[in-house]
């Protein structure tokens, strides 16, 4: 029964964390990418645009996350039809983190030499090839880095959201460990969630020093 209920609940965390992430990083890549890009001199200098895309990031960036899925319940249950559960706890994780992925794509792609960026410029090649093919590309290190930093408050995020009803580790530590006193039930997932943070971080360093492998 003890690991059944273990093994349920880090399923539903591993799902919600795993897709939250894909859908944060979908939402929150372009926007990286235009906070570079449109900045002054950037690629595609369009000032305007910039101060209204970095204030709406900031904006998004200062909500308390349970306050902010409280917010979007009501989008929760329209995209997928509940407000509660695994599935409903996506849309906001994804949606609370994105401005987070945006500022971390930003950050990792400042970091591009720009000498480069000049060279290639004078060389014809077109913003988007320079994007695709410089940018992203000499920044990869610097975005694993910052992926991995994702899932991992991601997995904290998931916990967070087990307090109203999300499910996972979270969820099971609080109902089960905290409110009925099952004080083994809650260490268990204490450390089971201690487990997938290590874990995703020694994948995220495995990566980056391959790719430093390969760069030489």
């Amino acid at each position: 029964m003890l690991f059944n209920m273990l093994w349920t609940s880090t399923l539903e965390t591993l799902y919600m964390v795993f897709f939250s992430t894909a859908f944060a990083l979908l939402l929150g890549f372009p926007f990286g990418i235009l906070l570079v890009i449109t900045k002054e001199n950037g690629l595609w200098e369009h000032l305007k645009f910039h101060q209204v895309l970095e204030t709406s990031i900031n904006i998004l960036r200062s909500f308390p996350f349970i306050i902010l899925m409280i917010v979007l319940f009501p989008l929760s249950r329209v995209i997928t039809g509940t407000t509660i559960g695994s599935t409903a706890a996506i849309v906001p994780l994804a949606i609370g983190t994105a401005p987070f992925v945006a500022r971390m794509i930003e950050g990792a792609l400042l970091e591009v030499d720009s000498g480069l960026i000049e060279a290639s410029e004078s060389m014809g090649a077109s913003n988007w090839t320079i994007i695709r093919k410089v940018m992203i590309p000499e920044a990869t290190s610097s975005l694993i880095n910052g992926i991995t930093i994702t899932i991992i408050s991601l997995i904290g995020y998931s916990s967070m959201a087990g307090a109203i009803g999300a499910g996972g580790l979270g969820d099971l530590a609080i109902r089960y460990g905290y409110q009925r006193f099952q004080i083994d039930l809650m260490c268990y997932a204490i450390v089971i969630l201690l487990i997938i943070v290590q874990a995703t971080q020694w994948i995220g360093n495995w990566f980056i020093n391959q790719r430093k492998k390969k760069l030489g």
